[in-house]
């Protein structure tokens, strides 16, 4: 049996994960994996935070753990979706693109109060004039999704 048919025949999980770390190109496919676990983490943590804060919405930072998850790790995505407080905004996000009225109203003050932060900041109109029409429009795709 020569060396190519071994290693034809083999399967590709030879460590016991979803994704075998000894194949090539198995490091870069390890890393874009931790690097999406790190992003779910933070994104789940926030919100998590933005259920119990009033100015921090939990909707977009839960949709964000829940695509990180889905990719990285099904059994946190699972987790994710069984959570007591964010499942049921990732349930109603996945069966009918709804966000609750409330965290649309944060939302769309969270992106004025971004625009005055910047005017605040003194950032030049032009930069304003740009940002202007871009938090506008997130805010009217926000504020015309399903509650």
């Amino acid at each position: 049996m020569s060396h190519d048919s071994v290693e034809r025949d083999a399967p590709y999980d030879l460590c016991g994960f979803s994704e075998c770390h000894c194949r090539p190109g198995a490091r870069q496919a390890h890393s874009g994996r931790v690097m999406l676990l790190l992003l779910g983490w933070i994104a789940a943590a926030l919100a998590i935070l933005g259920v119990m804060l009033p100015l921090l919405p939990a909707t977009p930072f839960a949709l964000v753990a829940v695509w990180a998850f889905a990719r990285s790790s099904p059994r946190l995505e699972a987790w994710l979706r069984g959570h007591r407080w964010l499942g049921p905004l990732i349930a109603d996000w996945r069966a009918r693109r709804a966000i609750p009225r409330r965290a649309k109203q944060i939302a769309v003050a969270s992106l004025a109060c971004s625009w005055l932060t910047m005017a605040g900041l003194g950032l030049p109109v032009l930069v304003l004039a740009g940002v202007a029409p871009i938090l506008t429009g997130v805010g009217a795709w926000i504020v015309t999704r399903p509650q």
